[in-house]
């Protein structure tokens, strides 16, 4: 499943906050997650994660870690070609 992942920080993010971030996510490959894409943002949100995980639990799991961090909303991402699918 694909997730986009709206990221507001709870405070100024560091160098050491980044390779906490980046040791969970090496971690949370082990149980069949991804990141996809990771950018940093101008606005309303910080940060945008794109991530495929095997289903919500896992994704909530890997989110949770992290609440210290940052406030999230999280969607679930349904490719173009399958919605279109689904208009028939």
């Amino acid at each position: 499943m694909l997730f986009i992942t709206l990221i507001r920080l709870r405070k100024k993010f560091s160098k050491a906050d980044m390779e906490r971030v980046k040791n969970g996510l090496k971690e949370s490959e082990k149980i069949g997650s991804k990141i996809l894409s990771m950018y940093f943002t101008l606005g309303r949100y910080d940060c945008v994660i794109v991530s495929d995980c095997p289903d919500e639990k896992t994704h909530m799991k890997i989110s949770m870690e992290f609440g210290d961090l940052a406030s999230s909303e999280t969607m679930v991402a349904i490719p173009a070609e399958e919605a279109e699918k689904l208009m028939d």
